[in-house]
């Protein structure tokens, strides 16, 4: 085989490999990839204003779930599955306070869960983002719709998992007076709670 053959026989090959390799991303990026969450990069932290003195504050970790996403279609599904019992303020008194039957009551509700109904996604010159989910918050026996706002998302590959990893960091408020639990709200613990989420999920 001569040199010029030679040539053409590699360059047809590389060809062939990158006409593969753009026909394998295509197929990826019209379905929806599944994640699971990363229960020790995902946590629901809390703030309540306590008497117009200060704030308190807390999260819930440990938490569980699915995540679907297709951004070239511009699709979402999310569902956290939050254990009551990881409730942490730092102050082992509070935490048994918010986790009686006066607040949370873990032992009748061990468990409030998430699952999105909508997302919502904004465009601009680096592409789609995630801008806003729509879901329903099932708590202390009860479940409201909320809106998390999205405070930035991304998909990248871990250097570490050696996978897709895709996460970001959410925030709502909610009324906890919907959710039945309204202890102390006539004295001056508002009824107003900000909530601020981190998810990440790594592919399955």
């Amino acid at each position: 085989m001569n040199q010029i053959s030679l040539s053409t026989v590699i360059l047809s090959s590389r060809s062939s490999l990158l006409a593969l390799c753009i026909s394998m991303l295509s197929i990826a990026s019209s379905h929806a990839m599944n994640y699971d969450i990363d229960p020790t990069h995902t946590n629901v932290r809390f703030a309540i204003d306590h008497f117009k003195t200060s704030t308190n504050t807390g999260g819930f970790y440990n938490i569980t779930g699915e995540l679907d996403y297709d951004p070239a279609a511009k699709t979402g599904n999310i569902s956290l599955v939050i254990p009551l019992n990881s409730l942490n303020t730092g102050n082992t008194a509070f935490d048994i306070t918010l986790k009686s039957a006066d607040f949370f009551d873990i032992e009748q509700f061990p468990l409030a869960q998430f699952e999105s109904t909508k997302w919502h996604f904004t465009t601009d010159g680096s592409g789609s983002n995630v801008s806003k989910i729509d879901g329903m918050l099932t708590l202390h026996g009860k479940t409201n719709p909320i809106t998390l706002t999205a405070t930035k998302f991304n998909c990248y590959l871990s250097p570490i998992l050696k996978k897709s990893v895709c996460g970001g960091d959410f925030t709502t408020t909610i009324d906890r007076r919907k959710w039945g639990i309204s202890k102390y709200t006539l004295l001056g613990i508002t009824e107003k709670v900000q909530l601020n989420i981190q998810i990440e999920a790594a592919k399955r």
